[in-house]
């Protein structure tokens, strides 16, 4: 019979490494919304998709050959393929899209259905528990998105269209979540996350014709921005991703997200001078602080909860 103290030190280092890798994502992909603004004056929604998923599927394809990483399993490919259609190809076009129809505000807060609807599916499909502080954090997480995208919204009427794109991206980005899930039960995060990526490139090469004659036009700095979308917001973030996700629930991990806007205010502000009001700021927290309570564990029965919501540190080394 296994030690309880050495089960809970083993969750414990499985813990840490999983909470950094999702600080990780989420700081990069924060940074991605930066970049998008720069590249998507000069690239068309799928021909800046499709250059940021070549530029991923080269970094990836890379680490890979060095790492000697084979193919996935075959019982994961189904939801890889799933996650690549939705995920890395779906979405990546639609927001990109939809962020050209209506203000970031609205695109904001559209695409933050997302992490609920992760939550709703995960109980759904894959069985995720939904613990009290779960919700609690998600709708405080919520509240905050919701205040900063109407803080940054220019106050134009919203496009129908882009409406609609926005959420259609967030049910992309819900799907392609709950359809890694169970991939990564057998194939590592780097897998995962390099056929993703692939599958993704497959899907918008209908667009490659519209890169190459954009790429001739557009300035070096929109390129190197979709390139730096591809390295880091794509093949590094995509990867810690996975490897949280194998660590823990859907919708714990969706949760996380939320703390996105918070940043993305905060990097606005430094790099590009968008100094934001008390109103966003208010916002800002309020995502930071439903992150923290979705993340927190109740003290009472948290032995249990730990155990149910964490995988034993031979199943972790077996995802990794």
């Amino acid at each position: 019979m296994m030690n309880p103290l050495r089960a809970t030190e083993g969750r414990g280092r499985t813990k840490l490494p999983a909470t950094g890798a999702a600080t990780v994502t989420v700081v990069l992909w924060a940074s991605a919304f930066v970049s998008i603004r720069s590249a998507g004056a000069a690239y068309s929604p799928g021909a800046l998709a499709l250059g940021r998923l070549l530029a991923g599927a080269l970094a990836l394809g890379a680490i890979c050959l060095v790492r000697r990483e084979g193919l996935p399993p075959r019982s994961a490919w189904r939801g890889i393929g799933m996650s690549g259609l939705l995920w890395f190809g779906l979405y990546m076009v639609v927001l990109n899209w939809g962020e050209q129809q209506v203000d970031a505000g609205t695109a904001a807060l559209v695409v933050n259905v997302g992490p609920l609807l992760i939550a709703l599916l995960g109980a759904r499909l894959l069985g995720d528990a939904m613990p009290p502080r779960l919700l609690a954090g998600m709708a405080v997480s919520f509240a905050g998105a919701v205040t900063v995208g109407l803080s940054m919204s220019d106050g134009g009427g919203a496009s129908v269209l882009g409406v609609a794109l926005c959420l259609l991206a967030a049910v992309a980005y819900a799907g392609g979540v709950v359809a890694q899930k169970p991939a990564l039960g057998t194939a590592s995060a780097l897998q995962a996350t390099t056929f993703g990526c692939l599958v993704g490139a497959v899907v918008c090469l209908p667009f490659a014709g519209q890169l190459a004659t954009e790429a001739a036009d557009a300035p070096a700095s929109a390129t190197l921005n979709m390139v730096y979308l591809g390295v880091f917001p794509t093949a590094l973030a995509f990867t810690t991703w996975a490897y949280a996700l194998a660590r823990t629930s859907a919708s714990r991990m969706g949760a996380t997200t939320y703390a996105v806007p918070a940043l993305v205010v905060l990097m606005s502000w430094l790099a590009l001078g968008e100094v934001p009001g008390l109103l966003t700021l208010a916002g800002g927290a309020l995502c930071l602080a439903g992150v923290g309570v979705s993340r927190s564990r109740a003290r009472s029965g948290s032995g249990r909860a730990a155990v149910q919501e964490e995988p034993r540190p031979e199943e972790a080394d077996a995802s990794a």
